[in-house]
């Protein structure tokens, strides 16, 4: 006989509830009972073959200790310790961030009074007064009942009804017709607020739901952005995933778990172990749970299936990147290297085709798409040789982004105005770091902690020693082309980037023109010295590996990671990535069997395929068939279409099979799909990293081993060159064959 939980660990339970087991013969079901800190509870248990099985509250938060015992409570059966948390949280993610802004009008609510007096986000009474404050922006719980309409739009079901004309129905997998009517439950955990929806019959009690119309399998949702928190954020449409409901899938999703609302992963895996909990107590343990979403979603999935295995059974990231921390490493060159060619070096008529700032930025480059600050250069007479109207991926998708990572005066939360006192919301230092800083820690100035560093980077190496640019032009580039001003010292941003600037205010006044961000770089300094480079900070870097937000490359779970092929259009979800993912699987574990990489052409500026669906039926049989045999593991049980694969701009497929991408991380011939699907590469990688990333401080050596140890080869430096280059790195350069110096 032996009693355990069945909806969390021990040490993670929250909201003073759980579900639990009781193994024990039937017999003996009537005298047993249930003891919560040595009283008892007449909360009863279902009886259910050889198990009870049920919902038990009245937990303390602490430390709790709940036992089965016979008739009578004078025989203990078996125990368990358990932690209990509120359901506010936190668990282990760190105190609470503050100010924090409500986002309940959402659902048209307002938050629940949890203060009396500021700060809080404030509560509006009947006459229009400030009736109390929300720090914690909780709801009550509540249950509502949708439609899906021939309209294709939700509606709220009226009560009472027993048929409407505008109603949609779906067939089962089972081959049931019923009516497509959602339930969905809405309330707030760990202070964000989230969704439960699966299919329910008419009639439906939101007390006791009926779940005969689930099909046992959990869709968790993980939505993408970018955002530096101090919101609750909002739930994303896609918690009422049509096509995830019609195959009678239930959906979870939580603002916390949606990059848009923050990029605090350690807090995100809290919110989603939090929620997981809830829809176990409320609906009983789904037979898998399988992730989905795209971008940040997708990094959400690697990073809580490596940090917290059993919340996730399956994932099914789209467009992926290993970690927003690697990728930010990379972005942070961006406009270094676009002012450089724009206007540290705009007499060079070399950056005047785009395509050749791919030398540079690593990232695809293509002159028809458009930059849009191109026809303002002219009129603040930025017109040099170098310029160009073609655009690269660093200034198609990721203008802006770093500022909103680093820069302390760049952020904003969404409804603020409603939090008092508004100073505090002013005050925030709005950057991922300080997002994190439970994490990330801060500093003697009493700013975050930061990762980002590019001490000894040279920037365009491998080009210059392809021949691509001359010596003459990487010395240069690496001795102007600087780094960044500490967060202490930044200033807020300039057009186009600051809200409230148009494009005639920065034409009659030049200095507001700073597409590149350029008045939080350190430039040179004065003629003849080179331009300073940026350190990040060693304790940010080995937190960021400690608390998990790397990703190690850890995967313990079937995974297929699809993309459309977007690089023709200088999207930021470049192709390279899922490979850098793949990289690491395989140095982590040695495989990467159970890792199935799926790309789909795209034509520039249409809609592509989105073949996210079809791999979540492909995984429905790769999680039947471990189920039907577990001993043969994740890579056996692989169903025939859960393989490598490209397919076509109209979804059919190209070429599938364990050689499609040969020729990229191997020295194989190239594959079908490699040579159908040219990937770029990186600023990192152009400088010499490493094609995986997650190099936040490179090993350095000096100029003079990287003379001798064919750095350079074939170029052979002259003293004058050495004397430069010796003048830009006197710590010496990025010696890529040794460790990230950042990993603790």
């Amino acid at each position: 006989m032996f009693i355990r939980l069945v909806s969390s660990a021990p040490q993670w339970v929250s909201g003073g509830d759980a579900r639990v087991e009781v193994w024990a013969p039937p017999g003996l079901h009537d005298n047993l009972e249930i003891w919560i800190n040595g009283r008892k509870t007449s909360q009863p248990l279902v009886s259910r073959g050889l198990r009870l099985e049920g919902v038990i509250s009245g937990f303390i938060d602490g430390e709790n200790k709940l036992e089965v015992r016979f008739a009578h409570g004078l025989v203990v059966a078996d125990s368990i310790r358990l932690t209990n948390h509120p359901i506010q949280g936190p668990m282990f993610s760190g105190p609470h961030q503050h100010p924090f802004v409500c986002t309940t009008n959402q659902f048209f609510l307002q938050p629940k009074i949890d203060s009396d007096t500021p700060p809080g986000y404030a509560v509006v009474g009947a006459g229009g007064t400030i009736a109390g404050y929300s720090r914690d922006c909780s709801i009550d719980t509540f249950v509502s009942y949708l439609y899906w309409a021939t309209d294709n739009t939700w509606k709220v079901l009226p009560p009472g009804q027993t048929a409407l004309a505008d109603m949609t129905q779906v067939t089962l997998a089972d081959g049931r017709t019923v009516d497509f009517i959602v339930r969905r439950e809405v309330g707030t955990i760990n202070r964000f607020l989230y969704s439960f929806a699966m299919l329910a019959p008419r009639g439906d009690d939101p007390a006791h739901p009926d779940t005969s119309l689930w099909n046992s399998r959990l869709n968790y949702y993980f939505q993408g952005g970018v955002a530096v928190g101090h919101s609750q954020g909002a739930v994303h449409g896609r918690s009422l995933d049509i096509e995830m409901l019609k195959r009678g899938y239930a959906i979870a999703h939580t603002s916390g778990n949606n990059t848009n609302t923050h990029y605090n992963l350690q807090l995100a895996d809290e919110t989603a172990m939090m929620a997981k909990e809830r829809f176990i107590e409320r609906y009983g343990v789904p037979s898998y749970t399988v992730g989905l979403g795209a971008s940040g979603g997708a990094i959400a999935q690697y990073i809580l299936a490596q940090n917290h295995p059993g919340i996730l059974d399956a994932a099914l990231p789209v467009q992926s990147y290993p970690d927003m921390v690697s990728q930010v490493t990379s972005v942070g060159d961006c406009e270094l290297l676009e002012h450089y060619m724009d206007v540290t070096d705009r007499n060079n008529v070399r950056w005047s085709d785009a395509k050749n700032r791919t030398l540079l930025v690593g990232l695809n480059a293509e002159p028809a798409v458009i930059d849009p600050m191109s026809a303002v250069k002219p009129l603040i007479g930025l017109n040099g040789p170098s310029m160009t109207t073609g655009s690269t991926e660093c200034v198609r998708s990721w203008r802006g982004l770093f500022p909103l990572v680093m820069n302390p005066w760049f952020g904003r939360a969404a409804n603020s105005d409603s939090y008092v006192p508004h100073s505090d919301i002013l005050a925030i230092q709005w950057t991922h770091f300080d997002d994190a800083r439970n994490i990330y820690g801060v500093g003697a100035d009493g700013y975050a902690r930061h990762t980002w560093d590019n001490v000894g980077v040279q920037y365009g190496l491998k080009s210059m020693k392809a021949g691509h640019i001359t010596p003459a032009e990487f010395i240069d580039l690496n001795f102007k082309v600087g780094g960044w001003k500490q967060p202490k010292d930044m200033v807020q941003e300039g057009f186009p980037l600051f809200p409230g600037i148009t494009p005639a205010m920065a034409v009659a006044n030049p200095a507001l023109f700073d597409p590149w961000s350029r008045r939080n770089m350190t430039l040179v300094p004065a003629e003849g010295m080179p331009a300073p480079r940026t350190e990040g900070n060693l304790d940010a870097m080995r937190a960021a590996y400690t608390s998990g937000l790397v990703f190690s490359g850890l995967m313990p779970v079937p995974t297929i990671d699809s993309r459309p092929y977007l690089e023709r259009d200088v999207n930021m979800h470049n192709a390279h990535q899922a490979f850098a993912i793949r990289q690491r699987v395989l140095k982590r574990m040695g495989t990467s069997d159970h890792f199935v990489i799926w790309f789909t052409d795209a034509k520039p500026g249409t809609l592509p395929v989105d073949k996210s669906y079809v791999a979540v039926d492909v995984m429905a049989q790769w999680m039947a068939n471990i189920r039907a045999h577990p001993f043969l593991g994740i890579a056996r049980n692989r169903p025939v279409a859960a393989v490598d694969s490209c397919f076509d701009v109209n979804g059919n497929l190209i070429a599938s099979g364990p050689d499609v991408w040969n020729g990229i991380l191997d020295e194989k011939a190239k594959g079908i799909c490699t040579l159908a699907f040219p990937l770029f590469s990186s600023s990192r990688i152009v400088a010499g990293a490493p094609l995986e990333g997650g190099i936040y401080k490179c090993a350095l050596k000096s100029v003079d081993a990287a003379l001798t140890d064919g750095t350079y080869e074939p170029w052979a430096p002259d003293p004058v060159s050495v004397d430069k280059l010796k003048q830009t790195f006197p710590q010496g350069v990025c010696d890529y064959s040794r460790p990230d110096q950042g990993r603790p």
